[in-house]
């Protein structure tokens, strides 16, 4: 049996942590070859034999995997006739033990954790060295994923960056690792790609835009960003005609950093005005009617929705099923909090591979429910459509 037959995608994606796995196995592994004695035998574990083979405790098994070999303990009988076909006789191992390592590591263990776990499992000792090894296996993947080509349209991009602690030179920095998220035009969402970078900077965000572009990606109608200095021009830059929305929610916070607590509800209450009104026009007024009562008390929060009016007010141009999901940089949110979920148990990284490998496995076990077009996908390609007929390119 293939290693990717016994343990596919289909079969890990039901199990939620690692520990929900491991503890599958065990129990898998213990059942079956006892079952596989008892049918070989005809009598159960408590039973009295009826025939001269009987039950001859346990056996050292040497096997092979891909990366050196290993012992763990197979029930025995007295002819010596009992061969389980789980590690068949001069077999190789559970063939699926790369697979489970590297799931194991996509959900956030550590290699001395994920060490435990194939002990208990398997009864068989691996090294964190050859786990390192199985999981490095993921760096070729990588730089294909990485390089592959991209769809020539992308109705909506989210892009955003996360920051992760990186060890380097000694010391231990931050460092980003910038994400975009692609709405294709079949309606499926696709991450594009993951660059990292030392400081979440236009700049940079400049040399993301280009690759995407590089790999066959011509147009992108609408962006969704965050309120990054100078990122409206860079995208600009890159893609002339795509509109970029500045993500509201990120805005409201900003804004209410300059606010005091006792004021606070007050004033994201008389915020939503301005966001929840049902054109640009609307909202205008009620900006100026926010700025006339807020404005002697938070100069500099009314200030930042004037500066960025242009960009903050994108959406009112589209329907309100493509409003609901550009206005903020929710979807791609959510994502960085199931990275942050499977990568929380590393407080930092010991180097710029390894948190590649960490981001990227745990982007693939985010995304594998990923399968189906975005709720109302009927009625949003209509409305692409009927405003951007020619550049969809359906």
């Amino acid at each position: 049996m293939r290693k990717e037959d016994l343990f596919d995608d289909d079969f890990l994606k039901q199990f939620k942590t690692g520990a929900e796995l491991t503890g599958f196995l065990k129990e898998i592994q213990k059942r079956g070859i006892e079952k596989m004695l008892e049918g070989h035998l005809d009598y159960g574990k408590h039973q009295k034999s009826v025939s001269s083979n009987a039950r001859n405790g346990h056996s050292k098994k040497k096997i092979k995997t891909s990366f050196g070999e290993a012992e763990i303990s197979v029930p025995r009988d007295r002819e010596a006739s009992f061969n389980p076909m789980i590690v068949p006789k001069r077999g190789s191992v559970i063939d699926g033990v790369e697979n489970v390592i590297v799931s194991l590591y996509a959900k956030g263990m550590s290699n001395s954790d994920i060490e435990e776990q194939v002990r208990e499992v398997y009864n068989f000792d691996i090294s964190t060295s050859t786990i390192s090894r199985i999981t490095e296996m993921v760096s070729g993947d990588i730089i294909a994923w990485q390089n592959r080509p991209l769809e020539p349209v992308y109705l909506i991009v989210w892009m955003d960056g996360i920051v992760f602690k990186v060890r380097e030179n000694s010391k231990v920095i931050n460092k980003t690792v910038y994400i975009a998220v692609g709405l294709r035009r079949d309606g499926k969402k696709e991450v594009l790609g993951l660059w990292l970078g030392k400081n979440e900077s236009s700049a940079f965000w400049m040399s993301v835009l280009t690759d995407i572009r590089a790999r066959g990606t011509e147009d992108i109608l609408i962006t969704a960003t965050d309120n990054l200095n100078g990122f409206t021009d860079t995208i600009k830059n890159v893609f002339p005609e795509s509109k970029t929305q500045i993500c509201v929610v990120h805005q409201i916070r900003n804004a209410c950093r300059y606010v005091v607590w006792k004021d606070k509800k007050a004033f994201t209450a008389d915020m939503k005005h301005i966001y929840n009104a049902p054109n640009q026009e609307a909202a205008k007024m009620a900006l100026e009617d926010f700025a006339q009562k807020w404005e002697g008390k938070y100069s500099y929060a009314i200030k930042s929705w004037r500066d960025n009016w242009e960009e903050l007010t994108v959406f009112f141009e589209f329907p309100l099923e493509i409003r609901k999901i550009i206005y903020t940089t929710n979807l791609i949110e959510n994502l960085n909090g199931k990275i942050r979920k499977y990568t929380k148990n590393k407080l930092s990284f010991p180097t710029d591979d390894a948190v590649m490998k960490s981001v990227y496995l745990a982007v693939r076990e985010a995304t594998k429910k990923w399968s189906m077009p975005i709720r109302n996908w009927g009625i949003i390609l209509n409305q692409f459509l009927t405003i951007y007929e020619k550049r969809v390119r359906l």
